[in-house]
């Protein structure tokens, strides 16, 4: 998976990872991939509900030694 940009939302908590989530995923262009890294545990049903709603792509996410990680594929 060729991820376009990653972004290190780890050591932050709520509404942050959301936040900063939608201002990098207006630096990618339509379909390209971010990587989001975020250690808030409600990170995973916020970020899941907010690519829902504004029409991207959740394509994968993991938990790695308390890292959640996601790759969101842009509308």
């Amino acid at each position: 998976m060729e991820v376009a940009k990653v972004l290190d939302a780890k050591g932050t908590a709520c509404p942050m990872p959301v936040v900063k989530t939608k201002k990098a995923i207006e630096e990618i262009g339509s379909g390209d991939i971010l990587e989001i890294h975020a250690t808030d545990k409600g990170s995973k049903s916020d970020l899941t509900a907010w690519a829902k709603s504004g029409g991207h792509e959740l394509v994968d996410q993991a938990e790695e030694d308390g890292v959640f990680k996601f790759w969101i594929k842009k509308a």
